[in-house]
C-alpha cells in the first residue's frame, strides 16, 4: 500500500509552473532571435559579396595573350589592403572545367596567397573555404566566358572572412542576453506579485479561521472571490449546524441528568430518614448513582466542547469565583486560599463551564487535604499554552502514588469525603482539549497539581 504524498504548497506549485513557462519561453525566444539575426547577417554578407562580384564581372577583361585583367579597382578599399579579410581572385579553367591556372589575377588584399576552391560544378556557388592565416572564408564563385575570348573560361571568386560575422553576432547575443535577462526578471517579479495577489484571499480566509478557532468570531466574515465564496458559505453552514448540534446535545444531557437526579434525590432523602442495613445500602447506591451521573455528564459536556470551535474564557474571573465558593464551603476549617503569581490577560481556549469543572475539582481536592493554606497561580508556558498550578500544605503523596490519583475511582484515603471521580474528570476534560494534568511536590509541603491547557496568545505577564 502506497502512502499518498503531501500536496505541497499551492504558492510554489503556481510559481513553479509559471517560472517553467517563463524559462522555456525566454530560451526559445533567445534561440529564435539569435537564429534570425545570424541568418540576417549571413544574407547581408552574401549580398555584399554579390555586389563585389557584379563589380568584378563588369571590370574583368582578357588580354590578347589570354590573361585576365581588371580594368579598374573595385569600390571597397579593403580589397587594396593586405590581408584585410575581403578578397577577389580569378582562376582560368580548361575545356573540361578543371583549374588550369589558379590566381592568375587577384586582389592586393590576398598579397601572395591563392584561394583554393573545389572544382566548379555550376555557374554560381557559395563555399566555406580556408583563407589567409587559416581564417575561414565565405566565397562566392561565378563562371565567366568573356565575349572577347570565347575559348577562355574564367572562374571569379569573391570571398570575405567569416570573422566579420562573429563580432556583430557576439555583440547582438550579449545585448540579447541582457535584454532577455531583464525581461525574465520582470516576468518572474510579475509572476510572484500575481501569485501573491491571487492567494491573498486565502490568507485572509486563514486569518478568519484562526480568529474563529480562537473565539474572536463564531463564523467567517467578509466577501471572498467567487471561486472561494461557496467554500466559505458551506463552512459557515457547517459551523452553524455543528454549534446547534452541540448545544442540543448539551441541553439533552442536562435534561437527562436532571430527570434522573430528581428521583435519586427523593430516594436519598427518604433513605436518610430511615435506619437499618437496607437504608444504608440505599443511601450508598443513590450516592454512587449520583456520582456516576456527574461523571458521565462531565464527559459528555467535554466531548461536546471538543467539537465546538471558538470558545474563549478569561481565566482570572472564574478562578476568583471558585475561590470564593471554596472559602464558603471550608469556612469552618479557616483555610487560607490565595492567588499568587497569577498572570494577567490569560485566556483559556475553551468553555467556561469546563474550566470551572477542572479548576473546581482541583481546588476542592486541595482544600480537602490542606492543613492551613491553598495557593493557586497561573502563567503562560508557551504562546498557545497556559499552566494553572495549585499547591496545598497537606501531607502530600508519595512519588510512586502520584499518577494513580488521576485514575477513575482511586481514593488515597477512604475516610475522607469524595468519590475518587473528580481528578479523573479533570484528566478527561484536559485531554479533550489537548491538555494534561500532573502531580508533584508543592513548596508548601503538600501536593502540587499542574494543569496545562490551550490558551489564546494574549498573556501579558505576572502581577
Amino acid at each position: 500500500m502506497t502512502t499518498p504524498r503531501a500536496p505541497g504548497s499551492l504558492r510554489w506549485r503556481l510559481l513553479a509552473g509559471t517560472l517553467a513557462w517563463i524559462a522555456v519561453t525566454v530560451v526559445l525566444a533567445g534561440w529564435g532571435l539569435g537564429s534570425l539575426f545570424r541568418q540576417h547577417i549571413t544574407e547581408q554578407l552574401r549580398a555584399e559579396l554579390a555586389l563585389h562580384m557584379n563589380q568584378l564581372t563588369a571590370a574583368v577583361s582578357v588580354a590578347p595573350d589570354g590573361r585576365p585583367a581588371v580594368a579598374s579597382p573595385l569600390s571597397d578599399p579593403r580589397l587594396e589592403q593586405p590581408l584585410s579579410g575581403l578578397y577577389w581572385q580569378i582562376d582560368r579553367l580548361d575545356d573540361k572545367g578543371r583549374v588550369a591556372a589558379a590566381g592568375v589575377a587577384r586582389s592586393r588584399s590576398l598579397w601572395d596567397q591563392v584561394l583554393a576552391l573545389p572544382a566548379a560544378d555550376s555557374a554560381d556557388g557559395v563555399y566555406d573555404i580556408a583563407g589567409p592565416q587559416d581564417h575561414r572564408l565565405s566565397a562566392l564563385t561565378r563562371l565567366l566566358k568573356p565575349e572577347d575570348a570565347d575559348t577562355v573560361t574564367l572562374r571569379l571568386i569573391v570571398a570575405a572572412d567569416r570573422a566579420v560575422l562573429a563580432e556583430p553576432i557576439e555583440r547582438f547575443n550579449h545585448m540579447l542576453l541582457l535584454s532577455l535577462g531583464a525581461l525574465a526578471a520582470g516576468l518572474v517579479a510579475a509572476a510572484v506579485v500575481q501569485v501573491a495577489v491571487g492567494l491573498r484571499p486565502l490568507g485572509r480566509l486563514r486569518r478568519q479561521l484562526a480568529a474563529q478557532q480562537g473565539g474572536n468570531s463564531l463564523h467567517i466574515d467578509g466577501r471572498f472571490p467567487s471561486e472561494i465564496q461557496p467554500l466559505v458559505d458551506d463552512f459557515n453552514r457547517v459551523l452553524a449546524v455543528n454549534a446547534d448540534i452541540v448545544q442540543r446535545a448539551r441541553t439533552q444531557a442536562g435534561n437527562l441528568a436532571h430527570a434522573v437526579k430528581t428521583p435519586l434525590t427523593i430516594l436519598g432523602n427518604a433513605a436518610a430518614r430511615e435506619d437499618g442495613a437496607f437504608a444504608r445500602l440505599a443511601r450508598e447506591q443513590v450516592a454512587m448513582a449520583q456520582r456516576q451521573i456527574d461523571y458521565h455528564l462531565a464527559r459528555a459536556r467535554a466531548a461536546a466542547a471538543s467539537g465546538t470551535a471558538g470558545g474563549r474564557t478569561p481565566l482570572r474571573a472564574p478562578v476568583q469565583a471558585l475561590l470564593r465558593v471554596m472559602q464558603r464551603l471550608y469556612a469552618a476549617r479557616g483555610l487560607e486560599l490565595e492567588m499568587a503569581e497569577f498572570a494577567d490577560g490569560l485566556e483559556f481556549r475553551g468553555e467556561e463551564q469546563d474550566l470551572q469543572e477542572m479548576v473546581g475539582n482541583l481546588l476542592d481536592n486541595a482544600c480537602k487535604w490542606a492543613t492551613h493554606r491553598v495557593r493557586i497561580g497561573a502563567r503562560a508556558s508557551a504562546p498557545d499554552r497556559l499552566q494553572i498550578v495549585i499547591d496545598d500544605d497537606g501531607p502530600g503523596i508519595g512519588e510512586d502514588e502520584r499518577e494513580r490519583i488521576f485514575e477513575r475511582g482511586v481514593r488515597m484515603d477512604e475516610q475522607r469525603p469524595g468519590s475518587g471521580l473528580g481528578l479523573d474528570i479533570v484528566r478527561d476534560l484536559a485531554g479533550t482539549y489537548g491538555g494534561e494534568v500532573s502531580a508533584g511536590q508543592a513548596p508548601l509541603g503538600g501536593l502540587r497539581v499542574t494543569l496545562t491547557l490551550p490558551a489564546l496568545p494574549t498573556a501579558t505577564g505576572a502581577r
